[in-house]
């Protein structure tokens, strides 16, 4: 058990994305179903929320303390906090019934991220891919399975093992990480666990925190995939751990009360949580390249 509580009863459909500003010291997170970009500094309790054009399934935080990169549904973008201007980059798989999902920046600054496949009927398939934008502003498809639904993308502390998921898979994947990539191999295989593998970070040690979904759990993995810890939150989906605080020693993490029934959903579903693991985490990398010159933004709500 964990001395977790609830650090903004933020009542997220759908929680995910969260990270730590540490020039800020803010909490960042979005609401994928709420259409929501959310942050919170915990030393005020001022909270600050900001509608997004489309559903924003994961971002990343920039050099501009001004600017995020987006990963919308269907874009990728830069956006300013201030002004609440967007500047599209690139669309993301077009043509496909898929939507951009899980994402990190890796150790070098470059933003990786997955999509998840949304069928019009029937179950998800592994038709979705994982993606790699460099500082130039370059997307590439990364040479890695198939997914139905991206998530668990982290680095290790020296950057060259990179752990990704397709959660239905049930499976966290892991692969030697640079301009290239080694061949994928099983990292820990959860198919007799509760829940699925969500979102997950690394911590100063190399341990890999994830957010099991439907499980109410998080759980810490050494680097060769032992199982070393077992930290319950008051939330059925849990979606995503992030080290946070001055000292990077809480661990924050996002919820969905996506799903759940009136009756099944507890005040901690869609909430916001924090706890003291007793481990210390990593400053999150922030993404290496900045908008172009020359090229017009746009106002967000025009684009809805």
């Amino acid at each position: 058990m964990t001395d977790s509580r609830i650090a903004l009863a933020a009542g997220n459909i759908l929680g995910e994305g969260v990270q730590w500003d540490d020039r800020g010291q803010a909490v960042w997170w979005t609401d994928i179903a709420g259409r929501t970009l959310w942050r919170l500094h915990p030393a005020s309790g001022e909270v600050a929320h900001w509608d997004m054009p489309e559903r924003l399934a994961s971002f990343a935080l920039c050099d501009d303390a001004n600017v995020l990169l987006l990963a919308l549904a269907s874009k990728l973008a830069f956006w300013r906090i201030d002004s609440g201007e967007l500047l599209v980059l690139m669309d993301v798989e077009p043509g496909k019934s898929t939507r951009a999902n899980d994402g990190a920046c890796d150790r070098q600054g470059r933003f990786v991220f997955g999509t998840l496949h949304e069928p019009a009927s029937g179950p998800k398939q592994a038709v979705g891919g994982f993606y790699r934008l460099d500082r130039h502003l370059q997307l590439e498809h990364l040479p890695l399975p198939g997914v139905a639904i991206s998530n668990s993308i982290a680095f290790s502390p020296s950057g060259d093992v990179m752990y990704f998921c397709d959660s239905l898979d049930k499976r966290i994947m892991c692969v030697d990480y640079g301009d290239t990539l080694g061949e994928p191999r099983v990292f820990v295989n959860v198919r007799a666990e509760p829940g699925e593998p969500d979102g997950s970070t690394v911590d100063a040690d190399g341990g890999l925190w994830n957010a099991r979904w439907g499980a109410g759990q998080v759980v810490r993995y050494t680097p060769d995939g032992t199982l070393a810890g077992v930290f319950e939150v008051p939330a059925l989906q849990p979606t995503r751990p992030a080290f946070g605080g001055p000292m990077l020693d809480r661990l924050y993490v996002t919820s969905a009360s996506d799903g759940l029934s009136a009756a099944a959903r507890g005040e901690g579903d869609g909430a916001l949580h924090t706890f003291e693991p007793g481990f210390t985490g990593l400053t999150e990398p922030r993404f290496a390249g900045a908008p172009p010159s020359g090229r017009a933004w746009q106002d967000a709500r025009a684009i809805r």
